[in-house]
């Protein structure tokens, strides 16, 4: 009686051993989070990004090189083709006695009655001429292509040629008296003579005038001449990064494209070149001939065309090396001293 009364009126016990779930408790029982699965190319790309840890900060970018001023461009110009004349000006003094002698001109003869010496008739005139003309060609060049807008990737070759045949051209004009001076000189066969008795001469007999003989042909010269040279240089530099992946620093790639350079000058500039030696040759105390046109006509008649190109292989083998000591020294300083190079 006293255990079917206890068993009949005591409440249900709770889950004492855990075993069993409380009955009317209408929360339903929590289910076990499902695992993903996920395929074998899926877990190798999860484990290698888990491998990798965190990405790596970004490399700060590097400031560009500053650009130097016209006059600190110039300047270096200026030391640039002092130092290149010393060298290239036997070549020229070779070159401008077989225009002047044509056929008749003989190396082993000029050696035999002139001496070694003779190879530098002139170097001093040269000195002034590159201190005039070639400062403002060379370090003109990029002042100007910068203010044009030939400095920006993928700018056309026409604008680079433009820069150049401009800062050429002014250049010219600048040497154009010590061109002339330094022309006479080292196609003089006789005694040297100084750069400032010449000059004297040229002064009493044909006044200022006779300083500027040939400006024209020289103008062209210098126009074909640089707008040829640093848009070939410059152009060549930036197939040569791309093909090899050398730096526009890169001696390599300054020597390959400064070579490349030198080789379109000679093609293009030999006949003007010739012209400009023929009307400064003449002689101080006469006029030969009635400008550039009259030159082109009467060499052609007498020697017919290819005469225009005359001297060419010396020519190519100043223009090679003065083009290649020249801008690979001008790169070279820009460089030493924190400058974009060209």
């Amino acid at each position: 009686m006293t255990g079917s009364s206890v068993a009949g009126n005591d409440p249900p016990q709770g889950n004492a051993g855990g075993d069993q779930p409380q009955r009317g408790n209408n929360t339903p029982p929590k289910k076990p989070p499902l695992k993903r699965k996920y395929s074998t190319s899926q877990r190798v790309v999860l484990q290698h990004h888990v491998s990798l840890g965190p990405a790596p900060p970004k490399p700060a970018a590097v400031a560009p090189l500053p650009k130097p001023s016209a006059l600190a461009s110039m300047g270096l110009a200026c030391v640039t083709a002092l130092f290149a004349v010393n060298f290239t000006h036997p070549i020229e003094t070779v070159k401008t006695r077989m225009q002047v002698q044509g056929t008749g001109f003989s190396f082993r003869a000029m050696m035999r009655s002139e001496g070694v010496a003779a190879l530098w008739k002139g170097i001093q005139a040269a000195w002034l001429r590159e201190a005039s003309y070639t400062t403002v060609k060379l370090g003109g060049y990029a002042p100007i292509r910068d203010a044009i807008g030939a400095s920006e990737k993928g700018a056309p070759f026409y604008l680079k040629f433009a820069a150049g045949a401009l800062s050429g051209s002014i250049g010219s004009v600048c040497g154009n008296p010590f061109d002339v001076m330094k022309t006479m000189l080292m196609a003089n066969t006789a005694n040297p003579i100084p750069v400032s008795t010449l000059m004297a001469r040229m002064r009493a007999e044909q006044g200022l005038a006779g300083f500027y003989r040939g400006v024209q042909a020289n103008v062209m010269r210098a126009c074909v001449l640089n707008g040829t040279k640093m848009a070939c240089y410059d152009t060549i530099k930036g197939h040569v990064t791309k093909a090899t992946g050398w730096s526009r620093k890169d001696p390599r790639c300054q020597f390959s494209s400064a070579i490349g350079a030198g080789f379109f000058m000679t093609c293009t500039v030999a006949p003007f070149d010739m012209l400009r030696t023929t009307l400064m040759n003449q002689p101080t105390d006469a006029k030969l001939y009635n400008g550039v046109g009259d030159a082109l006509v009467k060499i052609v008649r007498k020697d017919g065309p290819f005469a225009l190109y005359r001297g060419f292989l010396p020519i190519w083998g100043r223009f090679a090396p003065q083009a290649t000591l020249q801008l690979v020294t001008l790169d070279t300083l820009l460089n030493l001293l924190g400058y974009a190079p060209i």
